[in-house]
């Protein structure tokens, strides 16, 4: 009979510290499989492998494609490919960001609650935002165990805290306190697998099919769920609405996805580019006018430099308005993100068992 030993942790900000203790939590004797995604740059080859394989009992390794899945074995993924599951073997391919990362934790969680169901563990450490709350949310919908780091432990603890929102989490531990936990549940039985609608089956393995290209289009994604008059931050292309039980997700018809905070914060960030643009024109706007105003005045043409200048102090004054709305808009996120961590305090959500 099949066993629990599918295991995958995901960690951002402050997650290399919680990965040092979990991988060294585990003896040297366990049987699972562990898949790692950590949040990094694009453009800096990850040391992860190098940094876990100097406190772990088990070997740690940057699979390649295709390589097969073999117990007792940690596998990480590597900078801007996503890290997913098929049967039996590991897959390392560049497909399109979710959450504006790649590698994605929900991608790898997906992947592996679609092929292997309630053989999976899914684990969220400490990070921002919510990246992995949707993949687990699919771990627990097809029977697997969900696991997160104590919030109060986590040096950035909005993953594991936006978790408890969406999913009814199995178990919230230090991370110290985990080896001990999975060397139990990797010997269980798993159960058998949980059955759900035929359009739920397509959406998951088109989502885990996209992960792997860019063909969203093609697939169908418009089809999948409610078109909006949002677009992508990303590439600009059409969002389709999501659910996944109470959480609202988005994917564009070129494979973007975003939960809705994560799209929220894109299009903050969007939109405070785009009046930083329009303050910065206004003010090359008020330059050019002075440097007219100057040049006529030395002409002696001081009734067309006094119109320049009158131009000139209105493009100032536009750009000291949009300086304003620049600040405004950034206090507003500000004011979002704290009401919303201030409501989650006021709520004492009860750990779960």
């Amino acid at each position: 009979m099949a066993k629990r030993d599918i295991i995958v942790v995901g960690a951002s900000a402050g997650g290399i510290t919680a990965l040092k203790m979990f991988v060294a939590s585990l003896p040297k004797d366990f049987g699972g499989s562990v898949f790692i995604v950590l949040h990094i740059p694009p453009y800096s080859e990850t040391r992860l492998p190098w940094i876990l394989n100097n406190v772990s009992h088990l070997k740690v390794v940057q699979p390649r494609d295709g390589e097969p899945i073999e117990g007792g074995k940690i596998y990480v993924a590597a900078n801007d490919h996503h890290l997913l599951i098929e049967d039996g073997k590991v897959i390392v391919k560049k497909g399109p960001k979710e959450n504006r990362f790649r590698p994605s934790i929900d991608a790898l969680f997906r992947s592996a609650a679609y092929v292997y169901g309630p053989r999976v563990i899914g684990i969220v450490l400490s990070g921002l935002l919510n990246d992995g709350t949707s993949g687990l949310w699919s771990v627990k919908r097809l029977g697997g165990i969900t696991i997160i780091q104590d919030p109060e432990e986590a040096e950035f603890p909005q993953m594991p805290q936006n978790v408890l929102e969406y999913v009814e989490v199995d178990y919230t531990l230090r991370v110290a306190e985990m080896g001990e936990l999975l060397q139990t549940l990797v010997t269980e039985t798993a159960p058998k697998k949980m059955k759900l609608t035929k359009e739920e089956m397509e959406l998951l393995k088109m989502e885990v099919i996209i992960a792997t290209h860019d063909n969203a289009f093609e697939m169908g994604i418009i089809e999948m769920g409610e078109l909006t008059s949002f677009t992508c931050p990303d590439c600009h292309g059409a969002l389709v609405r999501l659910v996944e039980g109470n959480l609202i997700r988005f994917r564009c018809h070129t494979g973007h996805a975003y939960t809705a905070s994560a799209l929220l914060a894109d299009m903050t960030t969007s939109v405070e580019a785009m009046l930083w643009q329009a303050m910065r024109g206004m003010e090359e706007t008020n330059l050019l006018l002075k440097n007219i105003e100057v040049h006529l005045k030395e002409l002696g043409h001081k009734k067309q430099a006094a119109i320049f200048r009158d131009k000139a102090e209105e493009a100032s004054h536009r750009a000291r308005i949009i300086h304003d709305s620049v600040f405004k808009q950034e206090q507003y996120s500000e004011d979002i993100r704290f009401d919303k961590e201030n409501r989650k305090q006021k709520a004492g959500k009860g750990k779960p068992k």
